[in-house]
């Protein structure tokens, strides 16, 4: 039996009542229904590069290191052609406020369609619910197969699902650890059990996380542990488009044939209860706003095919304001909305302005304090300086070493190859002859220069002791 096939007479409405619900009462499995239309095409489109890309990322290298890489042992975090270290973690920071704000834009413009279309819990839910739907097939099949009792049939199909969500459950787990350890070693080396026991128990985490949000918990995510659920209607208002009802056009809902003629005393709302039938969630959109609801529009799909073969106009569910369902205008550009972008475009201006200027040498100079000074043979003072140089470039650079403010000799190596995201130290002394030591001592400059791109320097400032 299809989907299709789920409806083929619509029953009458039962008469709304109210009840009181438990908080702790045992929750009811949702039997999700399939649906087709335009804004699963759209979650479609939205979903697979974003899934691409979490796969595949781990596995690209820009050289010998991975695209993206989050090395917390040598504490560098490695980002496409760029390397963070911890002194950028502020940027980090501020990236974590634009993605905020980002998200309070478009929330506070179309509502919850990030939990709709792009959400990591909704992606991977949707997968595991395709799967079960290719084992186990249609709504109703799931249904008549979870109330049989225990057969080899059963036990195949039930085998076979819970085979393909463990398989995307542990490649979701060993790909996040993949973004803090090299993928490519840390694969073979999980199947050959040589891979260390933080890997190896990460891993697990991760891959039983996965199953079981995206197996079992699916919507009780979204309404019981999700807290943007909960403050979201703080950046809602009446011009906001959420996924709602209209009960204007809809009410009073009732049954009829499909070849029936229009009837003046209904209103287009033929109950058919596919609406609820294919909600993620379990609600009923025709009850008004809910927090529960992701804004997935899998609703809008359903009641437009079904309003396509009763021969009435689309939109009876639809992407629409609280204004407009009252006969109003939805006004687009308004203080809170244009508060948002404005705040938004500033942050990331700001942001791109930093990441580009953003010095890729960087550098500290520390004088080795056991011995303030040394006193050579001809009268000449030597301080000893450990310098500890950044390369913070994704390419390997050669730098040059000079001092300034002070006539002194470096005795030591004064150009080095470091290479891309990576620190070297270096040690070195710088030598006053007699005739220019001053008293008590003296202020001074180094700085670290890339020979290929003398745009690139850095300086930091230190002390030369004397014995005076």
């Amino acid at each position: 039996m299809s989907d299709k096939d789920d409806i083929i007479a619509i029953s009458a409405a039962a008469p709304a009542e109210v009840s009181e619900i438990d908080l702790y009462q045992r929750r009811e499995k949702i039997y999700t229904r399939k649906i087709e239309g335009f804004f699963q095409r759209v979650r479609l489109f939205t979903g697979w590069p974003l899934l691409v890309g979490y796969f595949a990322l781990p596995w690209i290298n820009l050289g010998d290191t991975p695209a993206v890489l989050f090395d917390l042992p040598a504490r560098k975090f490695h980002v496409l052609t760029m390397t963070f270290w911890p002194q950028d973690f502020v940027m980090l920071a501020f990236l974590l406020m634009i993605a905020a704000f980002a998200l309070f834009t478009v929330t506070a413009f179309a509502g919850r369609v990030w939990c709709g279309y792009t959400c990591p819990q909704t992606v991977w839910t949707a997968i595991f619910m395709w799967i079960e739907q290719k084992f186990e097939g249609s709504r109703l099949q799931r249904m008549k197969l979870d109330q049989e009792p225990m057969s080899l049939a059963k036990f195949r199909k039930k085998t076979l699902k819970h085979a393909g969500w463990i398989t995307v459950a542990l490649a979701t787990g060993i790909t996040f650890i993949g973004y803090f350890t090299p993928i490519r070693q840390l694969v073979p080396d999980l199947f050959s059990g040589q891979a260390g026991s933080w890997a190896t128990a990460w891993s697990i985490f991760f891959t039983c996380a996965t199953y079981i949000n995206a197996a079992y918990m699916r919507e009780q995510v979204c309404t019981y542990m999700c807290p943007y659920a909960r403050f979201q209607s703080a950046m809602f208002d009446a011009n906001t488009l959420i996924v709602s009802y209209d009960a204007a056009r809809g009410e009073p809902r009732g049954s009829r044939r499909q070849d029936a003629p229009r009837n003046t005393t209904q209103g287009d709302c033929v109950d058919c209860q596919l609406c609820v039938q294919v909600c993620p969630t379990g609600i009923d959109i025709r009850d008004g706003l809910q927090y529960q609801c992701i804004g997935c529009a899998l609703c809008i799909d359903a009641c437009n095919s079904i309003m396509d073969k009763m021969g009435y106009d689309r939109g009876l569910v639809s992407y629409t304001s609280e204004n407009k369902l009252q006969g109003l205008t939805t006004k687009i550009l308004r203080p809170r909305l244009v508060g948002y972008v404005t705040v938004l475009l500033v942050m990331v201006s700001v942001f791109s302005y930093t990441l580009a200027a953003r010095n890729l040498l960087e550098f500290n100079v520390i004088r080795d304090r056991n011995q303030l000074f040394i006193e050579q043979a001809d009268g000449s003072v030597d301080n000893v300086y450990t310098l500890h140089i950044v390369n913070k470039d994704a390419l390997e650079h050669s730098v040059a070493i000079e001092v300034l403010d002070i006539h002194a000799d470096i005795v030591g190596a004064t150009e080095l190859l470091i290479p891309g995201g990576e620190m070297r130290e270096h040690s070195l002394r710088l030598r006053v002859p007699p005739e220019a030591l001053q008293r008590p001592g003296q202020d001074l400059r180094f700085r670290v220069t890339q020979r290929d791109n003398p745009e690139v320097s850095a300086e930091r400032e230190s002390r030369f002791i004397t014995p005076f």
